[in-house]
């Protein structure tokens, strides 16, 4: 990175984190329209922390990647409604795969059944094995992923995925990775194996696709889980993979140790 980029971060990070203290999305965090199962997963996943950090704010163009049953949407659709445009990138609609299929049709019915809360999103595919675009080329703020990276490395899409990122937003534009956070020095195949994937590794897929780290926060850290358990991270909650077996173990863990990242598309 030459000394221009790393100007141009620190400008633009100066100017994001001022709009992000200023809004406040405690509202719609405690709004009633969200589903009691996801408001209980809260105190692991740190929205409000989370989307400040990204410098989400409510006038802002957003993608949010692969969002399955919602649970992002649940604050971003609203946050965003009534300044901002909100895109959901899911799963593509000609897919043959079973689950793909079941996901998409429960999603879309989220989104009926809430036309106060749901009625702008705007729903595209994400698919990066195809050219599709997620939103018109160049027009996001902000691009974010949560918990997906491991999913694309199966099929060698990971690289594939930033680099549809990259297309999709402005330049200076923000692309915000939370992930599962393997030890240093994991191998690629124990990562797909697990979930868990190392923080070095999205670093240099993200940096490979033309983006700059800027920051990197703990807000997601969970220091209790050692990321080696039998099932991955599917062991831990809400998937508690193992069923009754060691259950209060791993609820006492609590969700995964994960890694919160900030990128920037460099604006030259």
């Amino acid at each position: 990175m030459n000394i221009k980029q790393i100007l141009a971060a620190v400008l633009c990070s100066a100017a994001f984190a001022g709009a992000a203290q200023a809004n406040d999305l405690e509202p719609v965090i405690a709004g009633k329209h969200r589903t009691e199962a996801y408001v209980a997963r809260d105190k692991y996943r740190h929205p409000a922390e989370t989307l400040a950090f990204f410098g989400i704010a409510p006038h802002m163009t957003v993608v949010e990647i692969s969002p399955g049953g919602g649970w992002y949407t649940e604050i971003l659709a609203p946050y965003l409604k009534d300044k901002g445009t909100f895109y959901a990138a899911h799963f593509p609609q000609d897919s043959d795969v079973g689950y793909y299929q079941r996901s998409l049709a429960a999603f879309k019915e989220k989104l009926a059944a809430d036309k106060d809360n749901y009625g702008k999103v705007i729903l595209t595919e994400f698919d990066p094995a195809s050219a599709k675009e997620i939103a018109p080329s160049g027009s996001a703020d902000a691009v974010l992923t949560f918990r997906n990276v491991h999913n694309w490395m199966r099929n060698d899409n990971d690289q594939k995925a930033f680099n549809q990122f990259f297309a999709a937003l402005k330049p200076g534009g923000i692309l915000g990775v939370v992930e599962h956070r393997a030890k240093p020095g994991t191998s690629r195949e124990r990562m797909i194996e697990s979930g868990y994937v190392t923080q070095a590794y999205v670093i240099d897929l993200a940096e490979k696709a033309g983006f700059v780290l800027e920051a990197s926060s703990e807000v997601n850290a969970n220091p209790k889980d050692t990321a080696d358990h039998p099932k991955g991270v599917w062991t831990l909650p809400p998937s508690l993979r193992l069923g009754d077996k060691d259950k209060d173990k791993y609820l006492a863990i609590g969700e995964s140790d994960r890694m919160t990242l900030r990128f920037r598309k460099p604006k030259m």
